[in-house]
């Protein structure tokens, strides 16, 4: 029987850990949690062959000067938790002093928690203006049985959380399309909101935009009076399509006629895609099955997949 040297015993336990499945939110996050694992391994590899483990100091698991970095997770402190219904929440977290984390268009960031000695990762979209000052906002649904959820649901003020990122995103150009069409269920609502903010803000900006957000009630309408502040926009029109809700008559007049009861489905998709003022490239962010149930039903609409973004 070889006994293992110290030696060896030191190099084996310095070695990298293969993450675990859960540990990839499924992002598409570049580099991916598995890439920063190969890197990390090449570089043990290295500095084994050549017994010098000078050559791994430089690797970080996390930082703490709240420079947002793909690589690394880094840490911010949660400012404030705002229920927004009954298992929704907006998230605030600090920035050091007026710094920003300077995102693009519909860009995600990954959060890591650690439930029951087990690490998960998720990817959110922030909701803030990309280059808000001292703050982001992170909106986030937690569900009964999500690991992820029982780690958040925890949070209160002035707990500190690991991000990484910024991923993706959406290559948007003022102008560069004559209108959006935005199809968000949910949660999928946030990486629209910096793009839908960034419309109006720019006076030049002359996109026309149509935001339809599928929630099953009209509680569960998340960010209500922000999106009543964006549809007052000339250029901007917001449909709500609610699952669960049979009648329009209890709903505030001033949703009545811009909400559908039922699902969105393929009549639907065609009515609101012919109802847009020019033709329009798609944005669409849900769940998976959403997002394929989208694709189908504008594909029947005459949308061509090269005008649709899925996020």
């Amino acid at each position: 029987l070889q006994v293992m040297s110290d030696n060896e015993q030191d190099w084996l336990a310095l070695r990298p850990q293969e993450p675990s499945p859960s540990q990839c939110c499924g992002g598409g996050c570049k580099p991916c949690i598995y890439d920063v694992y190969e890197k990390e391994l090449a570089q043990w590899e290295r500095a084994k062959a050549m017994q010098d483990k000078s050559l791994l100091m430089g690797k970080k698991e996390q930082s703490s000067n709240s420079e947002l970095n793909p690589d690394t997770f880094t840490a911010f402190s949660v400012s404030s938790v705002e229920q927004l219904t009954e298992d929704t929440y907006q998230y605030k977290f600090e920035l050091p002093g007026n710094s920003s984390l300077r995102l693009s268009l519909g860009q995600h960031i990954v959060l890591r928690g650690l439930v029951n000695g087990l690490e998960v990762q998720r990817a959110y979209t922030p909701i803030s203006p990309g280059n808000a000052e001292g703050y982001f906002e992170v909106l986030i649904k937690c569900y009964e049985a999500g690991l992820m959820s029982q780690y958040i649901k925890t949070w209160k003020r002035g707990d500190v959380v690991f991000w990484r990122g910024p991923f993706g995103g959406f290559p948007y150009r003022p102008n560069k399309h004559g209108e959006l069409l935005m199809l968000a269920s949910g949660t999928g609502l946030a990486p629209m909101i910096p793009i839908l903010r960034s419309i109006t803000d720019d006076e030049e900006d002359e996109t026309f935009v149509t935001l339809v957000g599928c929630f099953p009630t009209f509680d569960k309408i998340y960010l209500k009076p922000l999106l009543q502040d964006l549809a007052r926009y000339w250029n901007i029109r917001i449909f709500y399509v609610l699952s669960q809700e049979t009648s329009l008559e209890k709903l505030p007049w001033s949703y009545q006629e811009n909400t559908y009861t039922g699902r969105l489905n393929e009549d639907l998709t065609k009515t609101i895609v012919n109802s847009c003022r020019r033709k329009p490239f798609v944005l669409i962010c849900g769940s998976s099955a959403f997002n394929e149930d989208m694709s189908r039903y504008l594909k029947a609409a005459g949308i061509e997949e090269n005008s649709c973004f899925v996020f």
